[in-house]
C-alpha cells in the first residue's frame, strides 16, 4: 500500500499530543505520499494546523460532544469521516470516546492501545499491549507501527520549526534582552496542584542563579490559568524575568523553548516540548511516574524524593506532611543541576529504545502474529 490514507486519533493532552508526533513522523517518512489526517482537541488545534506532515486536522469540541443539542452535529462529522475511506485508523487515546470513534470512522483496519481503564479495546482490529507498567508512553504508542509494515528509527525531527511563530519569538526576544542573554525557561504550573513544586522554591533559585550569572534571563512559560504564578515569580527578579503566562501560542511556546538552554519544570506539556527539542530539562516530580510519562530521553535525570508514597498517582496528596515529595526537593538540589547544565552548554538527543520488546501483531504485519479477532465494522451485522 503505497498511498493509504491515515487518520490518527490523539485529541489531548498537550504532553500527549507531543509525544505521540513521533508516529506521524514515521508514517509520513515511510509513506510519503499517504493521506494523514489528525482529531484533536479545538483548544490544542493550534499545535498541529500547520505540520508540515499532516494532510489535514479533525477538531474534536469537548464541551459540544457533552451537549444532546450537538449530537446531530457530531454524527454529520462521523459521515464525513466514513466517506473519507480510510485504510488505516490509528487510535493512540484508546479511551472510550475516542475508541467509539475510531469504530464509527469504518476504516479498513483499525488499531489502538489495550488500555484497560475503559475498555476500549473491543473497538480495534489490533490491539498494541503496553509491554510492560513502566513501558514510556512514546515507546508504546510506536509499538503501534510494526504490525503495520512502518520501521521505527529516530531519523526524523520531533518538533519542526514553524516560521512565522518563531519570527515573533525573535522579534519579542530583541526587544527585551541585549544579544547574548542566556535564557532559562520555567514552567511553574500544573493541572494538578500537587504536581507543582513550591513557587517559594522556584522563586529562591531565580534569585540565586540572578545573583550568580549577569547573563541569564527567565522566560516564565504557562497558560491563562498560570498568570498569578507567573506574576509572582517574577517579582523575584523583576528586571531579568519575562512573564509569558497567558501571552503564548503553543507554537510560540515551543520556539520560546527552542531558543532557551534549559528548563526547569513540573511534570506539564512544555516538559515534553523541551525533551522534544533537544533542551535540558530539570523535571521536578511527584505524584506521577517518570518512566511511564517522564521528559523521553531525560527519565534518569528526573529530580525525585524517594518517599514510600511516591508515586502515589493522585491528584490530591494525603501524606502526613502535604506535598512533602515535592518540598523535599531544595533549591540547592536544583541549582546544582542546573549549574551542571549551564557549565557543560550541551544538548540532549532522546535515546531511542525501541526493538528491546516483543512486538504486537495479528499476522497481518511483520512481527510474531498474536491474532486478534476481528471486531464487527461499524454498520455491519
Amino acid at each position: 500500500m503505497s498511498r493509504p490514507k491515515i487518520f490518527i486519533l490523539k485529541p489531548s493532552s498537550l504532553g500527549d499530543v507531543i509525544q505521540a508526533l513521533p508516529v506521524l513522523r514515521l508514517l509520513r517518512l515511510h509513506l510519503p505520499q499517504s493521506e494523514i489526517f489528525w482529531w484533536i482537541d479545538s483548544g490544542l488545534a493550534s499545535l498541529l494546523e500547520t505540520d508540515p506532515d499532516l494532510t489535514g486536522v479533525v477538531r474534536f469540541d469537548r464541551q459540544r460532544w457533552r451537549s444532546p443539542w450537538h449530537w446531530g452535529e457530531i454524527w454529520a462529522s462521523v459521515q464525513a469521516l466514513r466517506r473519507q475511506r480510510f485504510d488505516w485508523v490509528i487510535d493512540l487515546q484508546s479511551l472510550l470516546r475516542s475508541g467509539a470513534m475510531a469504530w464509527l470512522t469504518n476504516g479498513s483496519l483499525t488499531v489502538g492501545l489495550d488500555d484497560p481503564r475503559e475498555g476500549a479495546r473491543g473497538f480495534y482490529d489490533i490491539v498494541v499491549p503496553r509491554p510492560n507498567y513502566h513501558t514510556h508512553a512514546v515507546d508504546w504508542y510506536l509499538h503501534s507501527l510494526p504490525p503495520l509494515g512502518v520501521p521505527v528509527h529516530w531519523s526524523f525531527t520531533w518538533l519542526p520549526a514553524n516560521s512565522e511563530a518563531a519570527a515573533q519569538v525573535q522579534a519579542r526576544r530583541t526587544e527585551v534582552a541585549p544579544a547574548g542573554a542566556r535564557w532559562i525557561a520555567l514552567q511553574p504550573g500544573a493541572r494538578w496542584e500537587n504536581k507543582r513544586w513550591p513557587l517559594s522554591h522556584f522563586a529562591q533559585t531565580v534569585r540565586q542563579l540572578a545573583a550568580e550569572a549577569e547573563d541569564v534571563r527567565f522566560l516564565i512559560l504557562g497558560g491563562e490559568g498560570d498568570r498569578t504564578l507567573g506574576q509572582a515569580l517574577a517579582a523575584a527578579a523583576p528586571k531579568r524575568c519575562l512573564d509569558l503566562t497567558g501571552q503564548t501560542s503553543l507554537p510560540q511556546m515551543i520556539e520560546w523553548l527552542r531558543i532557551a538552554e534549559l528548563l526547569i519544570t513540573n511534570d506539564t506539556g512544555p516538559m515534553h516540548a523541551a525533551a522534544a527539542l533537544g533542551k535540558p530539562v530539570v523535571a521536578l516530580f511527584g505524584p506521577t511516574e517518570p518512566r511511564r510519562t517522564g521528559p523521553y530521553g531525560q527519565v534518569a535525570d528526573v529530580l525525585r524524593q524517594p518517599l514510600p508514597c511516591v508515586p502515589c498517582m493522585r491528584d490530591s496528596c494525603h501524606w502526613p506532611q502535604p506535598m512533602e515529595c515535592l518540598q523535599a526537593i531544595t533549591p540547592d538540589i536544583v541549582l546544582g543541576r542546573v549549574r551542571m547544565w549551564l557549565t557543560s552548554g550541551q544538548q540532549t538527543k532522546p535515546t531511542l529504545k525501541f526493538g528491546q520488546l516483543p512486538l504486537p501483531s495479528t499476522g497481518k504485519g511483520p512481527g510474531p502474529a498474536t491474532p486478534v479477532a476481528r471486531r464487527a465494522k461499524a454498520g455491519e451485522g
